[in-house]
């Protein structure tokens, strides 16, 4: 079997015959490992796809074809049947993922890793992942049984997998952690749903710019941390006008942020989390039908982040990725509408100090004590006793940091008020999207979203284009949320929601074209308090740059900006610091240096030097500019990229340029320098250990499994450029996680790749096939049936039959 080679050499170092049978700390009994029909052996195996399968409580009977990606094209009879379709082909070749991402958000992985991942349950515990879980399915038992009852089939789909299971079948992953899949329900479906909303609006730094504020005062807090930076170029056009909002922003009240010393902060997601979307209108198309694009950028593992699969009924026919745990179809298209998200990254946390009475039993508020609520985490540890956290709620939220967790705060604790508590139907925005016809349908099922806040792109065979920056979103006083509050005061409390309607959007603007990279939603006309949190600034701007270049794209063109590696960051940057270096005291080998990133013409193409020499020259320039956020046991975060090269461009003589530890007055010109020549010592270095510094091999792109990159189930030294800020956001293990384009033809045509494979075997030929072709900027026609006829894409047939029909 593929690598399985590597991991049974180890194994075998370990064995001794009488502990074949024991288990060794985390490793699973050797024996039973690689018993040769019940052990890892097993699970090299063809994939299944043609015959029947008894399935229990369909109500007909669904029919899969396979094509030579191994793309499921189900067509079932009716929604029900549907989703537990979906439910069982996911589990059947993705179970092992499916279920250990609900195990990771509910803060369970000490159950099967060990007391290693103690301190991460108990993160997520604190968070409030299993409570923001618990929200959602009570919202669907109040308020959407029918969105309820498909979740409920999924659930009876992946059941009907896993009950047919025999040991021996288990995924890999079961066989090397020695542990077994558990049932599928509504809750791991809410809890999955919950990971997304984390991963996307899951971040924040309230509390490190509070002791940003502290340590360095307003004035510089504002020049390092602006609202706006002096560039805007919005998701949604600067011309738009907003006259028609008639609800105002909140009033500002009278308060003071608490400026505490917070020593340590929990675990944020990716900073790199995002995406691209966008899409043309027929006018500025090449064959007159509106074109849309999507690649959300997201970590780069194994198996896949996504699943792809065409889900169709008599009444409605999607095509498109799916997230393994979730119903329908996320990013994709379906005979009349296309649709793809991206990060809107607004600021949804917001963190609270409260105070204890003396037994902690009450929380002050408003000038009187309001009981706490208390939630026992009981936290179960593969090989040792259960771990009991209680944590206390208030009507906040959760108290995330006190005396028992990253805080030595006797009667005080840091309280977050998080959009991801409030339940919501997340689920019906996309069964709705899968069956949307128009615009207006497109519109309708987004007002059930309410986070993660998402740029939906929209695009229709009638020729509308659009884009919702859609969430649930707090009509904030101007500077809300930027600091902790004071939790006793009424003012500081989440007042009111901006209405719906008032969302930020866009349809068929004038310039023919919508487009979304994580950028600042709105200028400073849009009349709500939007916070910025270190937007991107460099990608919108190519993008946008593009489509404002000449009159008409095709979908190669797409492709081509899809794949493009030009890094406006650098071009911004390097030629002012060439201009500005004393080059005078350079050594023979640091000039070889300096000539060839002078040459570089800012294209991160892997056979390139000067990316390399760009990314270490940045990072110790970086480094060295705010040194002063380097203090010990305080929790801050340093200013955003785009800032800190203005701040270098306008500011050069400021005090942040002085390096603390030095007694001679520093200038940016001066860190110019010694970040160079800091840097060429290091790509020396490199030079010598690896033969060239070329992107290609410094960068060193790869694809780990979700088990800490288990080497031999992972994917190394993937030859692809780009990197962050970049079109082409592919980084170390980070970037373009599905790509898809889409043309408005009746019925669409389309074509998507992503870095993986359909299987999550290992063993699988399925398992990374897609990954070299993805690198080289290659896409896949996605075979959309139009009916439930076998074409030549199809290569085989399985049909799932009630089993009561047996």
């Amino acid at each position: 079997m593929k690598h399985f080679k590597l991991i049974v050499s180890f194994l075998l170092t370990l064995g001794i015959f009488f502990v074949l049978n024991t288990k060794l700390g985390t490793v699973p009994p050797i024996g039973k490992f690689l018993n040769p029909y019940t052990g890892i052996w097993q699970n090299e195996t063809n994939e299944s796809i043609s015959g029947n399968i008894f399935i229990p409580n369909l109500k007909d009977k669904v029919t899969v074809h396979y094509d030579a990606q191994l793309i499921p094209h189900v067509f079932a009879q009716n929604e029900s049947d549907l989703y537990k379709a979906q439910g069982y082909l996911t589990a059947k070749h993705r179970l092992w993922q499916l279920e250990f991402q609900t195990y990771a958000a509910a803060g369970r992985l000490s159950e099967i890793i060990g007391e290693g991942a103690l301190n991460y349950d108990r993160t997520e515990r604190r968070r409030g992942m299993g409570y923001g879980a618990d929200q959602a399915i009570a919202y669907m038992e109040k308020y959407d049984t029918e969105t309820l009852a498909f979740v409920k089939d999924y659930a009876d789909g992946v059941n009907a997998y896993i009950n047919q299971l025999n040991p021996k079948d288990y995924p890999v992953e079961y066989k090397l952690l020695d542990y077994q899949p558990e049932a599928w329900s509504p809750k791991k479906t809410a809890l999955l749903l919950m990971y997304m909303t984390k991963m996307l609006a899951g971040g924040d730094e309230d509390l490190e710019k509070t002791n940003t504020l502290r340590l360095f005062g307003k004035d510089n807090f504002d020049l390092l941390f602006p609202d706006f930076f002096d560039i805007t170029d919005p998701v949604i056009p600067k011309e738009t006008d907003w006259s028609f909002i008639d609800v105002p922003q909140t009033n500002l009240p009278v308060s003071k942020a608490v400026l505490d010393t917070i020593r340590e902060t929990i675990d944020q997601p990716h900073p790199d989390n995002g995406s691209n979307n966008w899409a043309i209108s027929g006018t500025k198309s090449a064959t007159g039908n509106p074109i849309l694009a999507n690649d959300p950028h997201l970590g780069l593992n194994l198996p896949a982040i996504w699943f792809v699969m065409q889900l169709s009924t008599p009444n409605h026919n999607a095509f498109g990725a799916t997230i393994p745990g979730a119903l329908s179809v996320i990013s994709g298209f379906n005979q009349y509408i296309a649709w793809g998200e991206t990060n809107a990254t607004r600021d949804v946390i917001d963190w609270y100090k409260v105070e204890f009475n003396e037994d902690r039993t009450k929380y002050k508020y408003d000038d009187d004590w309001k009981d706490v609520s208390i939630r026992v985490e009981d936290i179960k540890i593969k090989g040792k006793e259960n771990y009991k956290d209680t944590v206390l709620y208030t009507h906040h939220g959760p108290v995330v940091y006190d005396k028992n967790f990253k805080s030595d705060q006797e009667l005080a604790g840091y309280a977050m008020k998080w959009i991801g508590h409030q339940g919501g139907n997340n689920q019906k925005t996309f069964i709705d999207l899968n069956k949307a016809t128009n615009y207006d349908d497109y519109v309708e099922a987004l007002q059930h979203w309410n986070a993660p806040a998402q740029n939906f792109v929209f695009a229709s065979t009638e020729g509308d284009i659009a884009l919702w920056i859609q969430g649930k979103f707090p009509n904030k006083w101007e500077g809300q949320g930027k600091f902790l509050m004071d939790g006793s005061n009424p003012e500081n409390d989440w007042q009111s929601y901006i209405p719906q309607q008032f969302n930020a959007k866009v349809k068929n603007p004038e310039r023919g074209f919508v487009s979304s990279a994580n950028q600042h939603p709105v200028d400073e006309n849009y009349p709500y308090y939007v916070f910025n949190d270190g937007y991107e600034t460099y990608r919108n701007r190519v993008i946008n740059d593009y489509f404002n270049s000449k009159d008409k794209f095709s979908v190669d063109d797409f492709k081509a900006l899809h794949n493009n590696n030009y890094n406006l960051k650098a071009s911004e940057l390097v030629p002012f610091m060439l201009e500005h270096m004393d080059t005078s005291s350079l050594s023979e080998e640091e000039k070889i240096i300096y000539e060839e990133i002078k040459v570089w013409k800012f294209n991160n193409d892997i056979d390139e030097v000067g990316p390399s020499i760009w990314r270490q020259w940045y990072s110790k320039l970086y480094n060295i500019v705010w040194d002063e956020f380097e203090v010990e046991d305080t929790a801050l975060d340093a200013p955003s990229t785009y800032q800190t090269i203005y701040l270098l461009k306008n500011y050069g003589n400021h005090k942040f340029m002085d390096i603390v530890e030095t007694n001679e007055t520093e200038t940016a010109k001066d860190l110019f320098l010694l970040a160079f020549k800091n840097a060429a010592k290091r790509l020396i270095e490199i030079k010598k250990e690896e033969g060239d510094y070329k992107w290609g091999n410094y960068k060193g792109t790869y694809a780990g499994h979700l088990l800490q990159a288990l080497p031999a189930f992972s994917r190394f030294d993937i030859p692809i450029g780009g990197d962050r800020n970049i079109v082409n956001a592919t980084s170390e293990n980070h970037g373009p996680s599905w790509r898809m384009i889409v043309e408005m033809t009746s019925p669409p045509t389309a074509v998507g790749i992503y870095p993986g494979g359909q299987s999550g075997n290992p063993g699988s030929k399925y398992y990374d096939n897609f990954i070299d072709d993805w690198a080289a900027g290659k896409y896949y026609s996605l075979n959309f049936l139009q009916s439930n006829e076998a074409t030549s894409a199809i290569i085989g047939t399985q049909i799932l039959i009630p089993s009561t029909h047996e």
